[in-house]
């Protein structure tokens, strides 16, 4: 595993790239306090989880025009209603012409309701659960919704986590080039090691800078790839 590059060398690409400090600014991304993620009631965290499963792999266009009729369909997503659903109302869902015909998906709603109330029992509710996990364990917390969730693997759980304003890095295509180029990381990314050290690398540079970890992953993505 290599030193990491001075972050002050990336957002210098980045400026260069993209036309100076002000234009990378705009381009951050905003990430929310623990007191304001814990306003969030279980339901609208349910709902926010389970428009990311069905938008991963889909065309989020789409899913964001049928999105009313999901909370339609699933009581606006409080989790004890919507464990309180049959097998065969779930199947008449995933059938369901004016939702998305996705057997697996639609599961995945129930089960990570389930979830969600089981910490919330746990924790008070579980947008606390969010709101205290550090984030220089972040991809702790990845592990858990993975673990613990359904289809919050990959990258779901963490655009999960960046929707709802909870402080997360992305590993995406230009980040995980960026990683492995200046060989950061010794292990694939699925993996409890590589992931790790990713944390490591992250951790690092934001003891270094004070940004988020939010804003150093769309920096080195705005310093790196094909996105002039």
């Amino acid at each position: 595993m290599a030193k990491p590059e001075k972050f002050s060398a990336i957002y210098q690409r980045a400026c260069e790239r993209k036309g100076g400090p002000d234009a990378v600014e705009m381009l951050l991304p905003d990430t929310l306090s623990a007191q304001q993620i814990k306003e969030y009631s279980d339901a609208e965290l349910l709902s926010v989880m389970s428009k990311r499963v069905f938008q991963s792999g889909f065309v989020w266009r789409v899913v964001e025009h049928k999105w009313p009729a999901y909370e339609q369909a699933f009581f606006d997503f409080e989790p004890f209603k919507v464990l309180m659903l049959s097998p065969e109302q779930i199947q008449q869902r995933a059938t369901d012409a004016t939702l998305i015909r996705h057997q697996k998906k639609t599961q995945a709603i129930v089960d990570n309701a389930y979830m969600i109330q089981q910490i919330s029992q746990q924790h008070g509710s579980f947008a606390e659960f969010i709101a205290q996990w550090p984030c220089d364990d972040i991809t702790g917390l990845w592990q858990v919704l993975k673990k613990q969730g359904a289809r919050l693997g990959g990258n779901t759980g963490p655009y999960f986590l960046r929707a709802v304003g909870k402080d997360t890095f992305l590993l995406s295509q230009d980040v995980q080039a960026y990683l492995k180029a200046h060989k950061l990381v010794d292990y694939g990314f699925t993996s409890k090691s590589g992931l790790q050290q990713t944390q490591d690398v992250f951790n690092h540079w934001q003891q270094q800078t004070g940004l988020t970890l939010a804003e150093i992953s769309r920096i080195i993505s705005l310093s790196v790839g094909d996105n002039f």
